[in-house]
């Protein structure tokens, strides 16, 4: 886990009841005392948060964007990862997007597809997404018609979870799930930092005919917190062309098939 990932996990900790501690963060991401420190000084120094005595609080105001997409990283190979997603999509197909850098480029991306787009009676795609931004992007878009599964928002993450989004992604029926991951592992599958994004994440799959992780090679090999459902939950993983032979080999092996975005 690279510094900006450790630092967006700590703020979604933080989201979670207001207050954090350093031996939670030790706990949750598997760092060292000092590192959980640094990490919280150098968001404090940010204004995100107030330290306190082995700890921190959350500030009482909202912040514009999440952590995560003010520092996008590995932008390009989130665009190829998109693109290729969006060639598995057939015109009129219903689709689950969860949140996250990639899945909101995919959302873009389909944007920029002519038959999808073209003006027609019934929508060029139905897609159904428990991130907020997602929804703000894709519903000035007539042509594509846009569920929203309501629920609690995940401060920081835009997504919105609880019981609520589960009552409503478990009543509908997708063709294609997109899932974004934090760490992807051959034996365990993909994981995120997250229990209840997570937990949601993996009803949106279920719901799916084919579920398939979206995420850069930087995250293969890496285990997050919480994992995303049983690990043949997924069928198909689309990933950039920086994945090793030695990567791809253990991957293929485990059962899936890998796209790689060149």
């Amino acid at each position: 886990m690279n510094r900006t990932e450790r630092l967006t996990a700590v703020l979604d900790l933080l989201a979670v009841s207001g207050r954090v501690e350093v031996d939670d963060i030790v706990h949750r991401l598997g760092v060292s005392v000092a590192t959980a420190r640094r990490d919280l000084d150098a968001l404090a120094q940010q204004q995100l948060l107030t330290r306190t005595r082995g700890g921190a609080i959350a500030h009482s105001v909202a912040y514009d964007l999440p952590l995560r997409y003010k520092n996008q990283q590995r932008p390009e190979e989130k665009l190829a990862i998109a693109r290729a997603a969006v060639a598995l999509i057939p015109r009129g197909a219903v689709i689950g997007l969860c949140g996250g850098t990639t899945t909101t480029a995919i959302a873009d991306a389909l944007t920029s597809r002519p038959d999808i787009m073209e003006p027609a009676s019934d929508p060029g795609l139905t897609v159904v997404t428990n991130a907020i931004n997602i929804g703000m992007l894709l519903s000035p878009r007539p042509q594509i018609k846009t569920v929203m599964t309501g629920g609690v928002v995940h401060a920081r993450s835009y997504e919105l979870v609880g019981s609520y989004a589960d009552a409503v992604i478990g009543s509908i029926s997708l063709d294609i799930a997109f899932i974004g991951a934090n760490g992807l592992d051959a034996e365990v599958g993909p994981t995120c930092h997250d229990e209840q994004e997570a937990a949601v994440n993996a009803v949106l799959a279920a719901r799916a005919r084919r579920a398939v992780v979206v995420t850069d090679s930087a995250k293969i090999d890496r285990r997050a917190f919480a994992t995303i459902g049983p690990r043949d939950l997924f069928s198909t993983i689309v990933t950039d062309d920086s994945i090793t032979t030695e990567q791809l080999r253990r991957l293929e092996e485990s059962g899936y098939e890998v796209i790689v975005a060149g």
